[in-house]
């Protein structure tokens, strides 16, 4: 039987995943793709705490409604970083994080 403490566990392995891919990589793609998966993590945990959790019909919904509200940022927030990335991408012809240290024209 499936328990709170499994979608814990889940959410805190993916967002060690993420945390790690965060600080460990140097491609802007691959950062932002860590960040998203610290963002599925957050939303893992706040659907195992509206499931599973002792609240009323009113305080689960919510928690779903904070999950999709979660998701349209992370959406808006992806949109945004690409359209960054591949701006960078143009005028420096990288992604390395390590090569892009300063915003000059």
């Amino acid at each position: 039987m499936i328990e709170l403490a499994h979608f814990q566990i889940l959410g805190a392995a993916l967002f060690a995943i993420g945390a790690y891919g965060v600080l460990a990589r140097r491609s802007a793609v691959l950062i932002l793709m860590s960040i998203e998966l610290m963002l599925n993590a957050v939303n893992v945990n706040l659907i195992g705490f509206a499931a599973f959790g002792d609240f009323t019909e009113a305080q689960k919904a919510l928690g779903q409604v904070l999950v999709i509200f979660v998701i349209t940022i992370a959406a808006a927030e992806l949109a945004l970083a690409i359209a960054i990335i591949l701006r960078l991408y143009r005028n420096r012809s990288t992604v390395n994080m390590d090569e892009i240290d300063m915003m000059k024209w």
